[in-house]
C-alpha cells in the first residue's frame, strides 16, 4: 500500500494512536514529575508552572496524563487482544464443528450478550478482588461474545467456499481449516473490528475506573482522573476536562482507522476487500 492511498483523516488517527503509544513506552522519560509526587498546591491553573496544571492533590496534571496513557493502553490493550483470541477461536470452531459444538457455543454467547455489559461488569468487579487482572479478564470476556458474533457470521461465509471444502475432502483437520483456509481470509473485517473493541475497552475502562471499580488509586488512569477532579467544575476548574478530552480523541483517532479499513473492505465475505 502507498502512502498515498490512505486518506487524511486516517492519517490523523494514526497519528494520534503513536502519540498515545509513544507517551505509554516512554512515560518515565518525558514526564516532568513522578506519577504520585506533589508538587504543587490543589487545582492550580494551566500555563503557569505546570503546563496543564495540578490535579485535586497537587500533582502535575500533564505527568499524570503521560502516566495514565500507559495504564489505560495496557489494561484496553490486553483486553482486546485476549478478547480476540477467545472470541475468534470460538467462533471459528463452531462455524467449523456446526452441529452441537455451534448450538451450545452461540446459545452460551447470545445469553451473555442478553445481560447488559456495564451492569454484569460492575457485578462481577464488586465481588472480586480489584487488581489490574482481575480487570483485564472481566473486559475481555465481555467483548469476546461481539467478537464471537462477528467471527462466526464471517467465518460461515468462507466456510461454504469451494477452497474449504476441498480441503476438508483431502481430509485436512479443523485446526488446518481454521489457520490456513478460514482465518486468511476473514483478516480484513477482524482487523477492523479489533479496532472498534480497542476504542470500546479504552472507554470500558475509563467508565469503570470513573465508578471507582477499574483500576485503583494511586495509579494513574485516564478515567480515574475524571472521577478525582470532577469537583473541581463547580469552581470553574478545568482539571477534569483535560483527560476526558483524552479520552474522546484517543477514540476519535481509532475509529478514524477503523473507517479507513472498513472502506478498504467490499464486504464481510472472504474479506478480501479492495486490497
Amino acid at each position: 500500500m502507498k502512502p498515498r492511498e490512505i486518506p487524511v483523516s486516517a492519517w490523523i488517527g494514526i497519528l494520534g494512536i503513536l502519540v498515545a503509544f509513544f507517551c505509554a513506552l516512554f512515560a518515565p522519560w518525558i514526564a516532568p514529575y513522578g506519577e504520585r509526587e506533589i508538587v504543587g498546591s490543589v487545582w492550580e491553573p494551566m500555563g503557569g508552572t505546570y503546563l496543564l496544571g495540578t490535579d485535586n492533590l497537587g500533582r502535575d496534571l500533564l505527568s499524570r496524563m503521560i502516566y495514565g496513557a500507559r495504564t489505560t493502553l495496557l489494561v484496553a490493550l490486553s483486553a482486546t487482544v485476549l478478547a480476540f483470541a477467545v472470541g475468534v477461536s470460538l467462533s471459528f470452531l463452531a462455524a467449523v464443528s456446526r452441529g452441537l459444538v455451534d448450538q451450545v457455543l452461540s446459545r452460551f454467547n447470545d445469553l451473555m450478550m442478553s445481560i447488559p455489559t456495564l451492569i454484569l461488569a460492575l457485578v462481577v468487579l464488586a465481588v472480586l478482588p480489584q487488581n489490574i487482572v482481575i480487570l483485564v479478564l472481566v473486559i475481555a470476556l465481555l467483548e469476546s461474545t461481539r467478537v464471537f458474533r462477528l467471527g462466526r457470521a464471517v467465518a460461515l461465509d468462507v466456510a461454504v467456499m469451494e477452497f474449504v471444502e476441498a480441503a476438508r475432502l483431502r481430509g485436512e483437520g479443523k485446526l488446518w481449516i481454521i489457520f490456513r483456509e478460514i482465518l486468511p481470509n476473514t483478516l480484513s473485517p477482524l482487523l477492523a473490528e479489533f479496532g472498534l473493541r480497542f476504542a470500546f475497552s479504552i472507554l470500558f475502562v475509563s467508565t469503570l475506573s470513573f465508578l471507582g471499580l477499574g483500576i485503583q488509586p494511586p495509579a494513574a488512569d485516564w478515567g480515574g482522573m475524571v472521577k478525582d477532579n470532577k469537583d473541581g467544575i463547580i469552581f470553574g476548574i478545568s482539571a477534569a476536562l483535560v483527560p476526558g478530552s483524552a479520552i474522546a480523541a484517543l477514540a476519535v483517532c481509532v475509529n478514524l482507522v477503523v473507517d479507513w479499513l472498513l472502506k478498504r473492505t467490499s464486504s464481510l465475505k472472504g474479506g478480501r476487500g479492495d486490497a
